[in-house]
């Protein structure tokens, strides 16, 4: 008689446990910005806390120099911000070239993040500033057009160079019998820095669905993208969808493949798709390091080299 009665509630205790499961799959799946605002708010702030005090009990732990060094250099940089000197030209120019970075970097980011969804960057600001630079080059008959390497578009501000007339740069130095003519060789180390800092953006709007793959890979959970696919593999959705889902599949059968040399190539010319190869990589245990360095090689020097190249010519 105990012993029916241990089983008893033991089954109840598993019905019970999975009710909870269940209870708290379903709140998950409803727990959005759009549905719960100040839910979702909520323990986005007790998350970032969390992660915080784990850095912080972390660093205090084993990276005790670390820290030290870090409040040595912003102590020093607010320093030299705030005192005045013959060193506030040196801090503006540093000023220049990190906003510039960043700029371009941001840029990058901002057109490959969102699983597609990004704005389109290089239509909007570095294809159009190939173009101009490549123009005016062409008017002038020379390379030196900008007063520094920073002089570029970036926000709220256009380069110095757009608006200035030929001769305030001087005489032509390329010249041939059909006009100016300003070979690729001089005209590329001078759109190139913009093109590469944009590409590494775009490698690094590649990593969000890398690590959101790679953290369910460790969770214990997995892809379903081929089951998405199965679904829908009997509707049908034009030419142009169907496609991209053969595409799909042929990337999802041959994942065994997914090497630097496979992951270079899909990142070296122009994939709507990285985005499943990113998230293929995650899931599949590929190496953080591996997949940074051949999806920032493929971004940032092969592919936007072509896309340069392209504009240019």
């Amino acid at each position: 008689m105990g012993v029916g009665n241990e089983a008893t509630s033991s089954q109840q205790m598993d019905l019970s446990i999975a009710g909870l499961r269940e209870k708290h799959r379903r709140e998950l799946e409803n727990l959005s910005l759009m549905t719960q605002p100040f839910k979702t708010f909520k323990f986005f702030v007790l998350a970032v806390a969390r992660y915080l005090k784990r850095s912080i009990l972390y660093l205090l732990g084993k990276g005790g120099w670390l820290l030290l060094l870090s409040t040595v250099v912003v102590a020093l940089g607010v320093l030299l911000i705030t005192i005045d000197g013959p060193h506030e030209k040196h801090v503006e120019e540093l000023s220049h070239y990190l906003h510039f970075g960043l700029w371009w970097i941001a840029l990058g980011v901002a057109s490959s993040i969102g699983l597609g969804s990004g704005l389109h960057t290089f239509v909007l600001y570095l294809g159009p500033h190939i173009a101009l630079f490549t123009i005016k080059a062409m008017q002038c008959g020379r390379v030196d057009l900008k007063s520094a390497p920073y002089d570029t578009i970036q926000l709220k501000r256009g380069p110095s160079w757009l608006d200035k007339d030929c001769d305030e740069f001087g005489p032509p130095l390329f010249t041939s019998s059909h006009g100016t003519r300003v070979p690729l060789s001089s005209l590329l180390p001078q759109i190139q820095i913009e093109a590469i800092l944009w590409g590494l953006g775009t490698a690094l709007g590649e990593l969000p669905p890398y690590f959101i793959s790679r953290a369910a890979r460790l969770s214990g959970s997995k892809v379903d993208a081929m089951e998405e696919l199965d679904d829908s593999s009997s509707e049908d959705n034009g030419v142009v969808a169907t496609h991209l889902k053969q595409i799909k599949r042929w990337l999802l059968s041959h994942s065994q493949h997914m090497n630097f040399f496979t992951i270079l190539v899909l990142a070296s010319v122009p994939n709507p798709l990285f985005d499943l190869a990113g998230i293929m990589c995650g899931q599949f245990g590929i190496p953080f390091w591996k997949f940074f360095l051949a999806t920032s090689i493929g971004k940032a020097i092969i592919k936007t080299h072509i896309q340069v190249r392209n504009k240019v010519d």
